[in-house]
Order: structure tokens, then sequence, then C-alpha cells
């Protein structure tokens, strides 16, 4: 699909069915601490991950897209200690159908090509989202 395609579905008029989603949405990225990443590095694959996650969840949750981009499109970004958590993470997604999405670098910089630098959840009810990353600290 193409950018202009693309555009035009995100802001024409829903018409396909789906049923409108309330509550608060949200966008969470978890950011993989071992690698020490530099900050400009991590904003880089948290910009990859939310785009990524955004595009996806226009196809598999058209619904929760509009409410997250109606309701002001909020993000939060997390911190997880290794790769292990993002298994934990992308499990408890998929068994609720949480659209996300991990990130693993072209090694092209900082870390090793294939590592898992982020993983974006969302956008998805804020409640749900909590349910499954609470836990973890702010970034």
């Amino acid at each position: 699909m193409g950018l202009r395609s693309f555009i035009h579905r995100m802001t024409a008029p829903r018409a396909n069915g789906h049923a409108a989603v309330h509550g608060s949405m949200k966008l969470v990225c978890v950011v993989n601490q071992s690698l020490k990443m530099g900050k400009g590095k991590i904003a880089a694959q948290v910009g990859h991950a939310s785009v990524e996650s955004f595009l996806r969840a226009g196809t598999t949750h058209p619904a929760h897209l509009d409410a997250w981009l109606s309701g002001g499109q909020k993000k939060i970004c997390l911190k997880a200690k290794d790769e292990a958590v993002f298994a934990e993470l992308k499990q408890a997604a998929d068994k609720e159908q949480i659209p996300c999405h991990i990130v693993r670098d072209a090694g092209h910089t900082q870390i090793p090509s294939g590592s898992q630098t982020v993983l974006a959840l969302g956008p998805y009810g804020e409640e749900h989202l909590d349910n499954i990353t609470g836990h973890l600290k702010l970034l």
C-alpha cells in the first residue's frame, strides 16, 4: 500500500463495520536496558517501534487506533532488564490479542545485528496494557 492510500485509509470516515472502542488508549514502548544504548539510539528505536505498531494496529485493530488517535495519542516508555522480559510481555499481549512489535536492530551502529531493542504494545486499552506492564519502571 502506498503512503497516499494509507493516509486516506487513516483519515477517511469508517464504513467498515468496526465497533467503536471506548475508554483510555495508549501505546507502550518497552526498552531493553541490557544493551546499554545511548539516548539517541533509544529515541530512534522507540520511533521505529511506535510507527510499526501504529501501522499494524491500523490493519488489525482499527477501532482501537481510531480511539487512540482521537484521544491524544498517549505514549509511555518503560524499562526492561533484558530480552527475556520481552518474551513474557509478548506472550501476554498475544494471549489478549494486543497489537505489538519487537524491533530488531540492523547492527549498523552501537549494538549487534538482530538485538531486540524495543517492544511496542498497542495502541490498546490503557487498563489492559497496565495489567501487562504495570510492574515495569518508567524510562
